[in-house]
């Protein structure tokens, strides 16, 4: 691999983490909780980012690579890799204890066991999985040179991911410190929460570079595991309570951001 690669694939896996840091890094200098309304602009934005990022990053360089050797059936791959990435998070969903982003409930375990601050990191900690793994799949379909992706297009699903990853950050560092943790302690668990994807990431390239015909199914399996975090999480919390419509058009906006930039980077 040449050292123009291994830079580009660097800066692409430290990307989406720069903007999780940036994100919870709001805590050390805004002095009150992000109010619903914003905290539902930012999600409805994510949730955006994160649909488009799927179908133009994933999905379709999914598709394209599989109907080079099956023709017509070539949405057999990326229909399997997509369920299989839904099925994927799902369990995780049930075996990992955590909270909803939303809720002051627990699941699977009760809040005297695991401290609540500790069940949130967990949450969103799991939502970075997929994209960790998403940006992983499409540098190691670049490393290989898979067909259909390209420098810019796989520059342009780090950014988009980081992006979305900046009012993430926020908001799990902003309710940390409301709840009575320290901004300190608040920011680094924010930044933690985001240090999953790079690894995941490096851990999906050295796995996927191995396995060059099952491509597509990599691909749609990210992309079906960031539709899930997306159904599961973020669109029932940027519809919550009144004036839903500021998360939808939030949404909107988020989705067409990350597309042109796919398509005009790609």
């Amino acid at each position: 691999m040449s050292m123009y690669m291994i830079t580009q694939t660097a800066k692409g896996l430290v990307i989406p983490f720069i903007g999780t840091t940036a994100g919870a890094a709001c805590v050390l200098f805004m002095k009150k909780q992000l109010g619903l309304t914003l905290q539902r602009v930012l999600t409805g934005f994510a949730a955006g980012v994160m649909v488009a990022a799927s179908v133009w990053s994933l999905l379709l360089p999914a598709i394209e690579q599989s109907e080079k050797s099956m023709g017509r059936l070539g949405f057999i791959p990326a229909a399997a890799g997509f369920l299989f990435g839904i099925a994927f998070l799902l369990l995780l969903d049930r075996l990992i204890p955590h909270l909803h982003i939303d809720s002051d409930k627990a699941e699977g375990i009760p809040t005297d066991r695991i401290s609540r601050d500790t069940m949130l990191l967990l949450a969103v900690t799991l939502h970075n999985i997929p994209e960790g793994m998403a940006v992983g799949v499409i540098y190691a379909g670049l490393i290989c040179g898979s067909g259909g992706i390209t420098a810019a297009g796989a520059m342009a699903l780090a950014v988009g991911i980081a992006i979305q990853n900046f009012p993430e950050g926020a908001i799990i560092s902003m309710p940390l410190h409301a709840s009575g943790a320290s901004r300190p302690r608040a920011f680094v668990m924010g930044m933690l929460s985001g240090a999953v994807e790079p690894v995941g990431a490096l851990l999906t390239i050295l796995a996927a570079s191995a396995v060059i015909p099952a491509m597509p199914y990599l691909l749609s399996f990210a992309a079906g595991a960031m539709i899930y975090v997306v159904v599961e999480e973020l669109i029932p919390e940027m519809s919550a309570g009144e004036h839903s419509d500021i998360g939808t058009v939030s949404f909107a906006v988020g989705f067409t951001i990350m597309m042109v930039l796919d398509v005009a980077l790609g």
